[in-house]
C-alpha cells in the first residue's frame, strides 16, 4: 500500500518526519517544570499530505492497516473512535483554534518508532503532522512553536497529561547531541553526546500496562508535594533536606524529583567545563534508576533485572529505565562499537532470566 492507492490520488504533495526520543537523564522531571536530557533516536515517523478533493478527511495508517474518513460537520464534532486518528484530529485542531484555515487533508502514515517502548511514537506522530502542515498551508511557525502545538494536542484531544520534554525532543534534537532543555522556560542548547560513547536501547519485552494510570497518580502526587512545600513546581526546590518533612508517598516522590534535577544538572556543567567523564556520566544514569525505583516506584522487576545485568557488562557506563516506567524500555551508554557484543551478551543473560527482550536502538 501506498498513498496513491491509498486515497485514488496523484502523489503526495507534502512529506515530513520526525524521530522518536530517548532520555537519558531527567526522567518524570518535565511536568514538574524541571530539567530534561533526551537525544532523537534513528527511528522516525513519516507522514505524506495532499488536499482532499472531496471535502473529507482521510487519515491512513501503515503500521495499523486503519484507514480514517471523516467529514467537517462530524471533524468539527470530534467524533474519532481510532487512537492514532485522535492524535492527527489534534493537531488540525489547535492549528484551526488559533486562527490557521486548514483544508481537509488526505494523511498517510508510516512509522519505524516502537509503538508502547516509551520511546515517543505519539510525539513524533503529532511533530511530523504539524511539519507537514506547516509545509503544506505555509504556515509562519518555528519548530518551538510546532512542539507546543503538538503537546496541546496530545493534552486536549488524546487525554495524555504529558510535558513538553518529547514533543521538544522530537522537534529540535538530532541522534548526534543531546538537549538540554530547562522545559518551564524551555531555555535550551544542544551539547555532544560523552566522546567515545553511544546509545544502547534494549525493550524489555513487558508493556507498560499501568503506565498511565501511574503517570497520573505520580503527577497529582507532585503537584500535592509542590503545595505542601509553599513552591509553584517541585523544580523550585533544589536542597533536597526540605523534602523530608512531607508525608510518605510524597517525600520520597519528591526526593526523586530533586534529585534527578540535580543529577541532569551535574551532567551538563560537566559537558559544557569539558569535563565529562563516562564513568561519571554512567553513575548519574544508574543512580537515576535507583531513585526511579525506590522513591518514584515505577519500575517493575522485568526491567530491573535488565538494568542490572546492563550496570554489570563491561563496556557498559551506566543504565536506567527510560519514559514513563511500569514496563518499556531501557538506555544505556555503551561504549562506541561495542554496542553490538554488549547487545547480545545482555540479551542471552536476560533471556536466560526467563525473559525477551530485543534491541531498540544501537546494535
Amino acid at each position: 500500500m501506498n498513498f496513491q492507492t491509498i486515497f485514488n490520488q496523484k502523489l503526495p504533495q507534502v512529506e515530513a518526519l520526525a524521530p522518536g526520543r530517548v532520555n537519558l537523564l531527567g526522567e518524570h522531571t518535565d511536568y514538574n517544570d524541571g530539567f530534561v536530557l533526551p537525544t532523537a533516536i534513528p527511528q522516525q515517523t513519516v507522514v505524506q499530505i495532499g488536499l482532499s478533493d472531496d471535502r473529507m478527511y482521510h487519515f491512513y495508517s501503515e503500521n495499523l492497516d486503519e484507514r480514517v474518513d471523516i467529514g467537517e460537520e462530524s471533524f468539527r464534532a470530534g467524533e474519532m473512535q481510532e487512537e492514532y486518528g485522535r492524535y492527527i484530529f489534534g493537531c488540525i485542531q489547535v492549528l484551526k483554534e488559533v486562527g490557521y484555515t486548514i483544508s481537509p487533508i488526505n494523511l498517510y502514515v508510516k512509522s519505524s518508532v516502537p509503538l508502547g517502548s516509551g520511546l515517543s511514537s505519539s510525539a513524533a506522530l503529532e511533530v511530523a503532522t504539524i511539519r507537514g502542515i506547516r509545509q503544506l498551508f505555509n504556515l509562519p511557525i518555528n519548530d518551538v512553536e510546532i512542539a507546543q502545538f503538538a503537546q496541546k494536542a496530545e493534552i486536549q484531544y488524546a487525554r495524555v497529561q504529558c510535558g513538553i520534554m518529547d514533543q521538544m525532543a522530537s522537534s529540535l534534537a538530532d541522534t548526534k547531541h543531546m538537549l538540554f532543555l530547562d522545559t518551564r522556560t524551555l531555555e535550551r542548547c544542544v551539547l555532544p553526546l560523552p566522546e567515545g560513547s553511544s546509545i544502547l536501547v534494549i525493550d524489555s519485552g513487558v508493556p507498560r500496562t499501568l503506565a498511565g494510570s501511574g503517570y497520573n497518580q505520580r503527577r497529582a502526587e507532585c503537584e500535592q508535594a509542590a503545595q505542601l512545600l509553599g513552591v509553584k513546581a517541585l523544580r523550585d526546590i533544589s536542597d533536597v533536606s526540605l523534602v523530608e518533612t512531607l508525608p510518605e508517598p510524597l517525600r520520597r516522590r519528591a526526593r526523586h524529583v530533586v534529585t534527578e534535577n540535580n543529577r541532569v544538572l551535574k551532567a551538563i556543567q560537566n559537558v559544557e567545563m569539558q569535563h565529562v567523564s563516562l564513568q561519571k556520566f554512567g553513575e548519574l544514569m544508574n543512580a537515576s534508576h535507583a531513585s526511579l525505583r525506590d522513591d518514584y516506584e515505577v519500575s517493575v522487576p522485568a526491567l530491573d533485572i535488565l538494568v542490572d545485568i546492563l550496570q554489570k557488562t563491561p563496556g557498559v557506563f551506566g543504565a536506567r529505565l527510560t519514559g514513563a516506567g511500569f514496563g518499556g524500555a531501557t538506555v544505556a551508554l555503551v561504549a562506541a562499537g561495542e554496542e553490538k557484543n554488549i547487545a547480545e551478551q545482555v540479551l542471552k543473560q536476560y533471556n536466560h532470566a526467563g525473559y525477551t527482550g530485543n534491541i531498540l536502538v544501537g546494535a
